[in-house]
Formats: C-alpha cells, structure tokens, sequence
C-alpha cells in the first residue's frame, strides 16, 4: 500500500510539473503569435487626382486609414501604411505607378479607378498575387474568372444598365441610341446594355462611339450629326464626367435637348453635380430634363457621421480648396475598412506576409528590364479568401460578397431640373422600379419585380411634361418602301393598275389610319408579285424581316407562324376559314310541316303528352267523374285529354291541387312549343333552303374527296397541319373562275368537292356565283392586319388610329363602299338551320317532369295514408287476418272507388247497428199488440 500511495504522489507531482510547465509554453507561443504580427502593413492606392472621383476619393481613403489606425478593435497594434499614386488619366502611367507599388511589397492596391487600366493591371495581380480591390472600375467583364485577383467593392454596370433598361421598357420605348467612349469600360457596359434590353425586348437602334482622346467640340458634333439622322429619339450616354459633359453641351448646341428626345446618362452625371455642386448656370442648362442615376446608399448612423464631417475633412486634406462627396467617396471610404478587416482575418490565420522571387522574371532580368524589384506575395490567395469572406457595415450599408459581387445593388433614378436633382424612385434588383426606398421593401416578402414597375412623373428636355414618343422617321432621306400584294383576282380589297396606282379597300384603311397620326409617314407603294399569279404572302413578310421592306398592306391574315416574323397592327376586318360547295334547293312537300322539329324532338314530345294524360288521370280518377267509367273509356278520356292540350281545348275539369298544379305546368309548356312551331315553321315555307352533301369541314375531312383553295393563302398549310389532310387532296386555284369551274365540275370530272378560304374572299365570291354557298361553321377565327418589323413603334400607332376609325365608324363606311351590294350573298346552307332540337327545350321538358313526379310522390302518400285508414276501419273488431294478395286486391279495388263512396262506407256501417234494434223493438211491440187483442176477443 505505501509503494502503490507513493507512486500516486509521485504522478500527481508530475502532472502538476506538466501543467506548469505547458502553460509557460503557452503564455509563450501567444506572446509569440502577438510579436509575430507585424507593426505596419502596406497598402497602396492607384488614383487620377484631378477627377471628380479621385479626388474625393484620396480624402476618403486617407480619412479612412486615420480611422482605422485610431481604432485598435480592427487591427490592433497593426498600422497600415498607404502610399498614394497620381496616374494622371494616363493609362501608360497606370502601368508604372502600380509595378512601382508592387515593387514596394504592398499586400494589396485600392485601385485602379479606371476599368481600362484595371484590366492589364489584373494579369500582372494575377502573377504577383497582389489583389486589386477597386470602388470605380465597374465593367461588367471584369468579373469573370479571368481576373481572380480583380476585387470589385462597389456595383457593377451590369445593374446600372439593367436599371436604365427597367426606365426604357417602363415608359414603352423599343429602342434606343447609345452614345459611348470607345474603351473597355464604354464598350463592355453598352454590351451590357445592350444584353438587358434584349431580356425585354428592346434594342439599341444605333451605336455612336467617340474617341476617349477626344478634345475637338467638331468630333463630338460629328457623332450626334449621325445620331440626329436616326430613327430614335431615346439617347443613353455613357462616357466619363468630363466627356460626357461636352457630349451634352454639343447636343444642346444642336438642339437636340427639345420635346422630342429622351436623354438617359449613367452614374457619371450624379457623381459629377455631387462633387462639385453647384454648377456653373451654364453647365446645368445643358443638362435640363436628363434622367441619370446614383447608387443608392442607406442612410445609416456611420453615413451620417460620415457626411456631417465631409467638408473638414477636404478642407484639411484637398489642396485645391473644398468639394462635395458622391457616392465612389463612401464605397472608397468602406474599401478601406474592408481590406483591414481582411487583413485582420489574414493575420488571425497566421498568413504569411513574405515576398518571394518570381522565376519567370528571370528571362527580363537577363535582357536588363529591371523586373527584379517585383515579388510574389506569398499569402496573395489567403488574403483574397479572407477578403471574399468580410462581412461588416460600412457608410454604405452592409458589405458581404455574393458570386464576387457586393448585395443589395439599388440606384436612385434622378431627373434634373433646375438647379436641384428631383429623384422620382428607386431601382433595385430586388425590386425593379420603385418609389419606396429598397432597404423597406428588402424587409418584405419577395415578389414578381414587374408588379410594382412606378416612378413619378418626369419634366423631360424642353420643359415638358408629356412624355416623348421616343422615336421619328428617320432624317436621312429614305422613304419607308410599303409591300403590297400584286393580286390576280378580289380586286376590291388591293388592285394594281397599270400606272403603278394602288386602290381597294385595304388602301383605303391604310391611307385612313395614317391621316390619324400626329406625324408624317413618308412611304411609297411597291407592288408585290408578277399579276399573273398570287403571290405567296408569307414570303413578302419574310422579306420585312430581312430589311427589304420596311411595312407590308393588303389583304394579310394574321396567323401564329407569322406573328413570329413581324408585329401586326390591330385587326381592321375579321375574316376565318370557311367551306363553299355547290347546294341544291329544297322544295316544299306535303310533310313539310313536320320540319320545325327533328325526329328527337317529335318523339319526346309526344311521350309526354301521353305521361301528362297519364299523371292527371292518376290524380284525378277517385274524385272527378269525368275520370272515371268503363276501362275503355278511360283511355279514350286519357289520350283525348292529353293531346285536346295542344289547341287548349280540354273539356274535362281538374278538382285535385296537385292536378291543377301540373296541368299549368304543362300547358305552359304546350304554349312555349306552339309559339316555336309556329315560328319555324313560318320560316321554313317563307325561306328558301338549301343543301349539300357537304355538311362543313368535319365531312369534307372525313372524305377522300379533292378539295380548292386559293394559291398564296395560308388555307392549304393550315389544312395539312391542323387537320392532317394529304397534300394531294388540296388543289390551288389562282382565279374567281377557276374556283367556280372546279366546284361546278365536281371530283368525277376532275373538279373539287369544295373550296376551302377565308370568309371575307368567300362573301365576294358569293356575290355573283348563287349556285354554291357556305356550309357548316366558321372553323378559324382570325383577322387582317398590317404588318411591320418587329418592334416597331409605328405599328402600335398604327393599331391605335383603326381602332380609331372602328369607333368612328369610317371603318364601316369604307367596308360598304367597297364590299356591300350582293344580291346573292347567303349566310349558309345548312338543312337543320331552322329545325327545333331537343336541346333548346330540355330545361322545359325538366321542370315539366320534376313536378309530374312531384306531383305523383305526393299523391302515393295521401293514398296511402288513406288505404291504412280504411283497411284499419274495415278490420275492427274482426278476428280473421287478410292473405297478402287480399290486400292487393282490396288496395286496387280502394284505388277504383270513388273517394266520396270510400269516405261514406263506414258511416253506412255506424248506421246499421241502431236501424235493425229499432226495427226488433217495433216487431215486439206489435207482437205484444196482438197477444193482448186475442186475449180479449176470447174472453168475449
């Protein structure tokens, strides 16, 4: 025991040396870990301080490492060491200053301000692994995966130009001008534009670059010469303040700052009246009516402390005397404060900030480049994963990274009026267009963006409040060329005559609609097709889509296939698919009265003038005498009073409520047939009918039988796809004539069986050709319309100006000018277009029924109730018990008995008893009467 308590003690001092001993191993490695971090961290920052954005960004960046370096909860003991580079607009000096910050060993570079320089600049990040974390290069392509090292820390034009795309689609423009400097971030960002407009099918018209080199007013007046010559009217700039301030001083030199045009600018604008607010009187003229945008920050307690404090804070570190603060100042700010919270988290992970020799700057080195200087950050990739991973609240909100972009990107769409903005909503990809701020509807439940599209009214360029078309016809001389089918026949719809003059009703309508618009439509007629034969319509649409012809009239029908092809304006006549065949008249006969209904009808009819004899008969037989006899004449008294219904000529009386009751019914009934036969019939001996082996297009698919129809018309397609007829079937016919020949011909003599074509074409037709007519149904409902290339916004102007002549009634008027006068025009030949069916009286016969049987239920219980009385009337005080068939004898026998001698039987019974005591009583008394007269004849 005291060898096993002294090895106890002895692990026990042990592991008390142990612990001692750990924790000064311990104490050590922290205090280790705590030296080990460094006392200062290089960063660096490539900017153009003579820019608007540059120089307010250097304040906030220097203001922002002061912050940082007071605050030791980031960094602790930690300071960063900015070294500050002037690129001086220069894409060359760029390149310089950032190999020189690199060469100095600087972890990361806030910068590059420009997109151009950002993208040559992120191939040598990439090599040395140093990160370039930027708050205004904002080309979309930088982005992608080609540039790893590329941390962009504020939005990217992809949202700025779906914002601009949501104004576009918002007030109904289809298509717009794109004003840009010819460079990465000018092209790549319109690329962008240009993609957003797609998703909403809208487009850029016309692409108008300038040089970014420019400095000569004569070159930008040359750019917007071209765009004056275009089509639209709405003009997206995007370009640098400086740049984009000629572009708009030039166009209101030109004029083009009147009613008529729409000016959109990306963010430039904003951030330029922001930093040097107020502008010159001069410079917000140029400017009146434009709507730009600015990135929406929130308004936090940071960004209010931040901003109250602006105007010291440039006063003490701008040269050049104070300015004001955009919205690149607050990201450049918050890009501070996220490199040191990366950094931070960088450090906490042990990252190695060493710098190593490149190797494959030793082929430079030999050829005596001077490429020594550059080393490999050796922690470049821990410090980007950290910095991909920050997640804090800055001046603008809530910085955190998804897909290598910041959250929540949302705009503020501004109008310039005045000498003030006049923001008139918000953008936001969570939202699309709004008037409520986006962190409020952030809070709500996600819905579809395009339900809650609003923005407050605009005062566009010329002081106005009317919001611009968006589009002219274009100034450079070309008339719109206008396709119109050459047609072989149907003359009154288009006609060419030989001195190239176009009339007919669809000349008309057209010609009509276009004195509507508010504007000119210069245009020339171009016939379509050889007049020899009909031209294939769909080709002539095909050939708008490809450029040939600006706009296509005529007699066009508007199907889906060709919806696909171009935009049509509102239909001006309605004109489906109908079948004509030869009919024969249907003469009168001796059974032409039975016509008015079909076999159906007449058979349901007559059952139930037979049940209405049959249910009266039911409820009247035990009370009414009329009712009631012989069983012979009880059926004649059945049928007779049925069908005396007809004319209301029935002589025998109803006593019963029930009886009554269906008898109104039913001569309600009788009336309502009556007046329908009489009507049909009416019609039927004053009409002419007319019939045909065809019934319409059921019967003629379902045959083998050929069949006609006009050649260029989308009939023949529209049979073979939609009803799967074989195309041997189909014969084309090119004239008036030829369709009357086949139909009189006939399949047995090479003819057709019918004509298949659109109503409008049909009616015409019809107007000299009596013999044939339609029949069956209209089976395709469609219009014609006048066709122009896709989006085209005359084509909804267009559709408003026939729907102006529809409600006028000048539309009507031109129908009857050209199209009215047939004397054989007839609306169809359908055997049964008179007869009655069954189905229009159904619910009658219903409601006829229902109170039969309601009727008859009614009575079987009162029958009964009655029959239960009796029988237990019958059987009182009798011992002797009834065989079933007994009691179904007697039932019938109650049934056949009138109801008063029923009622009376019993009161019979009653009687008996007292007259027979009183007849034995008066026997007695006589008896009794005799007895004592013998006695005393005797005794005398």
């Amino acid at each position: 025991m005291g060898f096993v308590f002294g090895q106890w003690i002895m692990h026990k001092v042990l592991l008390v040396v142990l612990m001692v001993v750990y924790s000064g191993f311990s104490s050590n490695v922290v205090s280790s870990i705590v030296e080990a971090r460094p006392e200062v961290v290089n960063i660096g920052a490539l900017l153009s301080l003579d820019s608007s954005i540059g120089k307010v960004a250097k304040v906030a960046i220097e203001a922002a490492v002061e912050d940082v370096n007071r605050n030791q909860s980031v960094l602790g003991t930690t300071k960063m060491q900015l070294t500050m580079r002037d690129t001086n607009y220069s894409g060359y000096m760029s390149m310089l200053e950032a190999l020189s910050l690199m060469g100095s060993e600087v972890v990361a570079i806030i910068g590059p301000q420009f997109s151009v320089t950002a993208h040559f600049l992120s191939h040598i990040a990439n090599e040395l692994r140093v990160p370039l974390l930027s708050f205004a290069a904002t080309d979309p392509t930088l982005s992608s995966l080609q540039y790893p090292f590329f941390v962009r820390t504020t939005h990217s034009d992809i949202f700025q130009m779906a914002a601009i795309a949501d104004i576009v689609d918002y007030y109904g423009w289809r298509a717009v001008t794109a004003i840009y400097v010819d460079d990465d971030h000018g092209r790549n960002g319109i690329a962008a534009l240009e993609d957003k407009l797609a998703e909403r099918r809208c487009k850029i018209s016309y692409k108008a670059p300038f040089s970014p080199n420019v400095n000569q007013p004569s070159e930008i007046s040359d750019v917007l010469y071209k765009v004056a010559l275009m089509e639209s009217r709405v003009i997206v700039v995007h370009a640098y303040p400086d740049k984009g301030l000629q572009v708009l001083k030039q166009a209101r030199h030109m004029e083009m700052m009147s009613a008529e045009y729409v000016w959109i600018v990306t963010d430039w604008l904003s951030a330029k009246i922001d930093t040097n607010s107020p502008l010159a009187t001069e410079d917000m003229d140029d400017i009146q009516g434009v709507i730009t945008l600015r990135m929406h920050t929130p308004n936090t307690k940071e960004k209010s402390k931040f901003v109250s404090g602006w105007s010291n804070l440039a006063s003490r570190k701008a040269a050049g005397g104070t300015f004001g603060l955009n919205s690149y100042g607050l990201y450049a700010y918050d890009t501070v404060w996220l490199l040191a919270y990366a950094i931070d988290a960088f450090l906490n992970q042990k990252g190695n900030l060493s710098f190593s020799y490149d190797p494959g700057l030793s082929e430079l080195q030999r050829k005596n480049l001077h490429a020594d200087a550059l080393r490999i950050f050796d922690g470049g990739n821990l410090l980007l994963k950290s910095i991909l991973q920050v997640n804090f609240t800055g001046v603008t909100g809530s910085i955190k990274f998804s897909d290598e972009n910041l959250i929540h990107p949302a705009y503020e769409v501004i109008n310039v009026i005045g000498t003030v903005f006049r923001r008139i909503g918000y953008w936001s990809n969570h939202s699309g267009l709004s008037v409520e701020i986006p962190e409020e509807i952030y809070k709500k439940t996600p819905s579809n963006p395009n339900s809650r599209q609003q923005l407050y009214s605009v005062i566009w360029p010329g002081q106005t409040v009317v919001k611009p078309r968006g589009w002219v016809f274009a100034h450079n001389g070309r008339r719109l060329r206008i396709g119109v089918p050459n047609r072989v026949f149907y003359h009154e719809f288009v006609s060419v005559e030989a001195n190239n003059m176009f009339s007919g009703y669809c000349i008309d309508v057209f010609t009509a609609a276009l004195n509507l618009l508010s504007y000119a439509v210069p245009f020339d007629f171009v016939a379509f097709g050889d007049g020899h034969n009909n031209p294939n319509t769909t080709e002539l649409l095909r050939l708008i889509s490809v450029g040939v012809f600006d706009a296509a009239i005529g007699d066009i029908s508007i199907t889906t296939d060709r919806a696909r092809m171009v935009d049509f304006t509102q239909p001006y006549i309605e004109s489906g698919l109908v079948v004509v065949a030869p009919v024969r008249k249907l003469n009168s006969s001796a059974w032409a009265f039975l016509r008015p209904f079909t076999p159906m009808m007449w058979l349901v009819t007559a059952v139930f003038f037979l049940v209405t004899g049959v249910v009266i008969w039911i409820l009247e037989h035990r009370i009414n005498g009329d009712f009631r006899g012989p069983p012979r004449r009880q059926i004649v008294t059945i049928l007779w009073f049925s069908f005396s219904t007809l004319f209301f000529s029935h002589k025998e009386k109803t006593m019963s409520t029930l009886g009554r009751l269906v008898l109104i019914i039913w001569l309600f009934v009788v009336l309502v047939l009556n007046s329908s036969y009489i009507a049909s019939l009416t019609s039927i001996l004053t009409v002419e009918q007319l019939s045909s082996s065809i019934k319409g297009i059921e019967s003629l698919v379902s045959s083998n039988d050929p069949i006609g129809y006009q050649r260029g018309s989308f009939a023949g397609r529209y049979l073979v796809n939609e009803y799967k007829i074989d195309k041997s079937r189909l014969i084309p016919l090119n004239s008036a004539d030829d369709c009357s020949k086949a139909l009189q011909d006939g399949p047995q003599k090479g003819g057709v069986a019918a004509v298949v074509d659109e109503r409008a074409y049909i009616e015409l037709f019809l107007s000299s050709q009596c013999e044939f007519s339609i029949v069956g149904q209209e089976f395709s409902k469609n219009g014609w319309g006048f066709a122009f290339p896709r989006d085209s916004p005359l084509a909804v102007d267009m559709s408003a100006a026939i729907l102006k002549l529809s409600e006028g009634g000048e539309l009507q008027r031109m129908h009857d000018k050209w199209l009215l006068g047939s004397p054989c025009r007839l609306e169809g030949a359908k055997e049964d277009a008179n007869r009655l069916h069954l189905k229009s009286f159904w619910v009658l016969f219903l409601f006829c029924g229902i109170a039969f049987v309601l009727a008859l239920i009614a009575y079987v219980i009162k029958i009964i109730r009655e029959f239960a009385k009796h029988c237990s009337e019958e059987l009182e005080g009798s011992t002797s018990r009834s065989s079933p068939s007994a009691h179904l004898q007697t039932f019938l026998s109650f049934l056949d008995e009138m109801e008063d001698d029923v009622k009376s039987r019993p009161k019979r019974r009653r009687m008996a008893p007292k007259a027979s005591s009183r007849i034995i009583d008066a026997n007695t008394s006589r008896n009794s009467d005799y007895v004592e007269s013998s006695i005393v004849a005797l005794e005398v």
